[in-house]
């Protein structure tokens, strides 16, 4: 696709191509991420981040994103605040924010709304995540994720076995991040969870339509064996209709170190999109493992700024001026330090 201008609403948007073409990017985009160079190269440029739904690393990494290429960032962070609560529609509040922006994040309660958004936005629009329907974002950091994780490992995309763990009915990262793996060539996946929190039929069958092979399980220890990516994920409190049903499946799957030892490869790698569930009766994924070199949930984190700044220099055609607007510098690297 030709990304200047383009809204990213949906992974079903992109191919093989072009997932590569935003990974090139992303690598050339390092050392601005790590501090060691700074551009301008969009000075002048205003992001408007509109997040109707609690966020820490989608809204904070595009805004400092956006940032380190040079750009400013305007919020809202409650639709309270807004003019919609006074019945302005969607396509007014569209209209008018993209007046004021070069470019658009939105995240929105509701599945499909930051489309329905995007129709009347003169402005590109990024989905920050909306309702229980898809990340791309998100997808896209964690594919670049892992390729960057197998390749310590001599391995690669194609030939992939993932096991994706927990709430897959209502998680949308797990829902972009399938239809992301579909692109590349013999995937397997692991689908373990709950028949009532199993994933959407229509994601599972656009997998297997690809020539995929997907394997379900409602036990833990049986579906992590032989991968070599275990992708957990907390169960979606928000998008049940009480608390007291959410809690049913908190905790329902969690891994720790004797888990992993006993039943993972030595190399398997370990994600989570964040955030993981710390409290007692959850702890998806146990804090015992933070010292074990194969979670890469904070590297993961990481690789959020370089994808997104990515992501915005291409739709806004900045890619090859990045360097001629980038400085060297110093100060930076000696007092951060990057895995």
């Amino acid at each position: 696709m030709n990304f200047v201008g383009e809204h990213i609403l949906s992974v079903a948007q992109l191919n093989r191509a072009d997932v590569e073409e935003i990974f090139a990017v992303a690598d050339k985009m390092t050392p601005f991420a790590h501090r060691e160079r700074v551009t301008r190269v969009l000075d002048g440029a205003v992001l408007c981040n509109l997040f109707f739904e609690a966020s820490t690393r989608t809204r904070l990494s595009f805004g400092a994103a956006f940032n380190l290429l040079g750009g400013s960032v305007r919020e809202t962070t409650d639709m309270e605040s807004t003019s919609l609560v006074k019945g302005e529609s969607l396509k007014d509040f569209a209209r008018v924010v993209s007046a004021y922006s070069d470019v658009i994040v939105m995240r929105h309660p509701i599945d499909g709304a930051v489309a329905e958004f995007a129709e009347s936005s003169r402005s590109p629009v990024l989905n920050g995540g909306d309702g229980s329907n898809e990340h791309p974002t998100q997808a896209l950091l964690d594919v670049y994720t892992i390729k960057k994780e197998l390749r310590t490992r001599k391995k690669g995309l194609d030939d992939l076995r993932i096991a994706v763990i927990g709430d897959l009915k209502y998680g949308r990262a797990v829902h972009s991040l399938i239809k992301l793996l579909k692109l590349f060539r013999n995937i397997t996946v692991h689908l373990i969870a709950p028949p009532v929190l199993s994933a959407p039929e229509s994601v599972i069958t656009e997998l297997q339509k690809a020539g995929h092979e997907v394997r379900h399980f409602e036990q833990l220890e049986h579906g992590i064996q032989g991968v070599d990516v275990l992708y957990m994920t907390r169960t979606q409190e928000e998008r049940f209709s009480s608390s007291a049903e959410a809690r049913e499946y908190q905790g329902l799957f969690r891994i720790n170190q004797a888990v992993y030892s006993q039943h993972c490869e030595p190399d398997t790698v370990i994600m989570h999109p964040l955030p993981r569930d710390s409290r007692e009766a959850a702890q998806e994924v146990n804090v015992d493992l933070d010292s074990n070199p194969n979670l890469a949930v904070f590297r993961q984190s990481d690789n959020g700024l370089i994808v997104r700044m990515a992501l915005f220099a291409l739709i806004l055609d900045v890619v090859n001026k990045v360097e001629d607007y980038s400085t060297q510098v110093g100060w930076f690297t000696d007092a951060r330090k990057w895995d």
